[in-house]
């Protein structure tokens, strides 16, 4: 049996009854907001290892949520979404979301994403520190922490973990459907235009601090992190 906390978020009763009998079943603890506000506050109280967050929610919506939540705290977010546009898909995964659920949803296919998910973050808190350092930069994935000439730099958690991927591995060329498998850890259904934004954002921080590294763009097949010997 698995162990953990989920909050689920939804204003749809039967939905959030649903969840939790499924959610219980696996043998995780259930705790349920039905608006924005709620989902904060019991946020807060609960300390939760898992949020299932709806986007058309009362008081603040999912977004909302979410911007806030990422404010304090790394945990995992899976977005219930109705639409389906690839717009709130990059949307959602720009502001933190770890992966996403479209509507309607099986049950089981929710429970498996929670551990797909678990399970990859638990694979990513060891005990050693995760950091590569390199000319004038500093990845530290243990505390989120971009430091550029010693000068920490705000960087969003899936920009810094793809940084932290690339530079992991230095000189190796990743594909963006392989970035979204082992950053994102989920099919992003083709559309690689995600991966695209975040590189130009950690581009726009890194351009020009130092010659002996560089993120690079392989034309027709995807990026790297190149190292000059």
């Amino acid at each position: 049996m698995e162990s953990g906390k989920i909050l689920v978020v939804d204003d749809d009763q039967n939905i959030c009854e649903l969840l939790r009998l499924y959610v219980e079943k696996e043998g995780y603890t259930v705790v349920i907001a039905n608006d924005g506000r709620a989902a904060l506050s019991v946020f807060d109280a609960e300390n939760p290892d898992l949020i299932l967050l709806d986007i058309m929610l009362p008081e603040l919506d999912g977004w909302q949520v979410c911007r806030e939540i990422r404010k304090r705290s790394q945990c995992p977010i899976i977005m219930l979404t109705a639409k389906g546009e690839v717009f709130d898909k990059v949307l959602g995964l720009e502001l933190g979301a770890d992966d996403y659920v479209v509507k309607p949803f099986e049950a089981k296919e929710v429970v498996a994403r929670i551990k797909a998910v678990l399970r990859r973050l638990g694979k990513n808190n060891g005990d050693a520190v995760k950091e590569v350092k390199y000319d004038k930069l500093s990845i530290n994935l243990t505390n989120y922490e971009l430091r550029v000439n010693g000068v920490q730099v705000d960087t969003p958690p899936k920009e810094m973990e793809l940084i932290y991927h690339l530079a992991s591995n230095p000189n190796r060329v990743f594909t963006r459907d392989q970035l979204l498998d082992e950053v994102w850890g989920f099919d992003y259904y083709g559309d690689s235009r995600t991966v695209d934004v975040h590189v130009k954002r950690l581009r726009e921080k890194l351009e020009g601090v130092s010659d002996k590294w560089a993120l690079k763009t392989v034309w027709g097949v995807g990026y790297k992190f190149e190292v000059k010997e």
